[in-house]
């Protein structure tokens, strides 16, 4: 997997260039999950490599990036803080955003929630996750209404991967950027609550969503975290020489929207 060494001021940098020049520009912010996500299928892997921004989500991935090339990073890019980071500086240059996914009840809560944080903030369109597969020409569509909006960058909350299927797959109908941006609408919208600083700095956010969650996320953490341990051993010992998915061009079908 290729994740980019980067800290919340030059990716929300990159991230605002773009919109402001208009340009498409997929980003995500991958943990642990997100990343073995990829290692378990290739395809996805490929996908995720082709985006043009991945920033290091989960401490565990700041400390690979560290372990392994030296990135000397402080801190890592956690998807809900570049959000309203990025959110912070879409409102002060005037940029619209548009906001794509969960359910309408949290959309309905997160849209004061963050008019609270950002009055300035420009809001072009809410649209909430159908829950079901895209069916044909509907990806045109969604674009032409996004478009239509007058957003200037496009907030995706569909959860991981399907969120990164539908960043990969809008990116080419979208002359702005994409963020995957995992939990941070049900965070923002107050429906979470972040764990202490502590258990972050740590690494044990894990740990805190996994008592909120358990029977949803048990196999997430308890299987991949031991699978992305010893992997992450294995490349820092030699033992195995990691080699990067060619990003990918394909086309998807039939994914989440």
């Amino acid at each position: 997997m290729l994740v980019d060494a980067t800290d919340y001021a030059s990716a929300t940098e990159r991230i605002i260039a773009a919109a402001r020049e208009g340009r498409p520009y997929a980003v995500t912010a991958l943990a642990v999950h997100g990343v073995m996500t990829g290692v378990q299928d290739p395809a996805h892997e490929a996908r995720l490599n082709s985006f043009d921004l991945v920033t290091p989500d989960g401490q565990p991935v700041r400390w690979a990036l560290n372990l392994l090339h030296g990135a000397g990073l402080t801190d890592r890019v956690y998807g809900p803080t570049l959000t309203l980071k990025v959110v912070e500086q879409a409102a002060a240059e005037g940029l619209p955003i548009y906001l794509y996914g969960s359910t309408q009840p949290t959309l309905d809560r997160l849209v004061p929630a963050l008019l609270g944080m950002f009055p300035a903030l420009k809001i072009a369109g809410v649209e909430a996750s159908k829950f079901r597969g895209a069916q044909p020409g509907e990806e045109v569509e969604i674009a032409e209404r996004i478009k239509a909006s007058g957003a200037r960058v496009v907030l995706v909350g569909l959860g991981c991967p399907r969120q990164e299927v539908f960043t990969y797959a809008m990116r080419p109908l979208l002359d702005m950027p994409l963020l995957a941006v995992g939990a941070a609408f049900d965070y923002h919208a107050g429906l979470l609550k972040n764990p202490p600083a502590w258990m972050q700095k740590y690494a044990l956010e894990w740990l805190w969503r996994l008592g909120l969650e358990p029977k949803r996320l048990w196999k997430r953490y308890v299987l991949l975290n031991p699978a992305y341990l010893s992997r992450l051993a294995a490349q820092k010992t030699g033992l195995w020489k990691a080699t990067p998915a060619a990003p990918s061009g394909e086309q998807v079908h039939g994914f989440a929207v």
